[in-house]
């Protein structure tokens, strides 16, 4: 009898618990996004499939991700692993590169002064302007989707440090030039781990538009990749293969930025913000 009692009990927690705010209200943002889909899809029948349709033209590629029937047929899953690839190789190659550099930026004003006009032009290029120079220089699609997420990664992650550094209470700083702290223990032991939150707020943005170059330099480039997938797919006029696409790459999306955030909150010991 208590056995049952407290089986409704927790049935009626759970219920409960599915109408919190946080809860229902994606919930209802989704069903929404679904429904203005399924409306503009029964007026564009010839082009647009309903969500239902789209559901079982793709439970293929759905069931089995990671299929391999040979060369140009592979399963989603290995074309968004060959993407994850990519951004992952460029994006840490950037973080090498722009951690350090921001941190210089912050700390010299004589280093602020020669690099910061350089940031500033280049920012504002859109990634894909790269894209051409890099296949000037390696005359290779890999290397060159690799070398713009590359440059893709740099200068949210340069500035965001260099705010960071910029930012270090003065009075830290005070107390270790008084303790004859040497410069490399106050960069490790002050600097760094007060621009922590800065720096992880410069990668999690430069992670996202990273994630978002790559299918559009896939496009161009061809090859492995879900970017090509994508172009693949509205080549074949399979519509329906491309909101698939879409949903992938955002959950996917969404996953790096959680990773790395629950990454900042171990490393930082503090609660990312969302």
């Amino acid at each position: 009898m208590r056995l049952v009692f407290a089986t409704k009990v927790s049935a009626v927690k759970l219920f409960r618990g599915l109408f919190r705010p946080n809860i229902l209200l994606p919930i209802a943002g989704f069903v929404g996004a679904i429904a203005v889909w399924w409306i503009i899809a029964l007026f564009r029948r010839e082009m647009m499939p309903t969500p239902p349709e789209a559901l079982l033209k793709n439970l293929d590629f759905i069931l089995d991700p990671f299929y391999d029937r040979g060369p140009g047929d592979l399963g989603i899953g290995w074309l968004l692993l060959a993407s994850l690839r990519r951004v992952c190789i460029g994006f840490l190659l950037g973080a090498v590169v722009a951690i350090p550099v921001g941190i210089w930026i912050g700390l010299s004003r004589n280093a602020w002064l020669a690099l910061n006009p350089i940031v500033q032009v280049f920012k504002p290029v859109s990634p894909l302007v790269w894209l051409p120079i890099a296949l000037a220089i390696f005359n290779a699609a890999e290397p060159s989707a690799i070398f713009v997420i590359f440059i893709t990664s740099l200068w949210s992650t340069i500035i965001n440090t260099a705010e960071g550094v910029r930012n270090v209470p003065k009075e830290y700083l005070e107390v270790a030039q008084v303790l004859e702290m040497p410069r490399w223990k106050q960069l490790t032991k002050i600097v760094l781990p007060a621009s922590l939150p800065y720096i992880f707020t410069g990668l999690r943005i430069s992670l996202g538009i990273a994630w978002l170059v790559i299918v559009a330099v896939e496009m161009l480039t061809g090859g492995v990749g879900i970017g090509f997938f994508v172009w693949d797919q509205w080549n074949r006029l399979n519509v329906s293969s491309v909101f698939l696409a879409v949903f992938v790459i955002g959950l996917t999306g969404l996953i790096l930025d959680y990773a790395l955030a629950k990454l900042q909150t171990i490393v930082t010991r503090r609660p990312a913000r969302s």
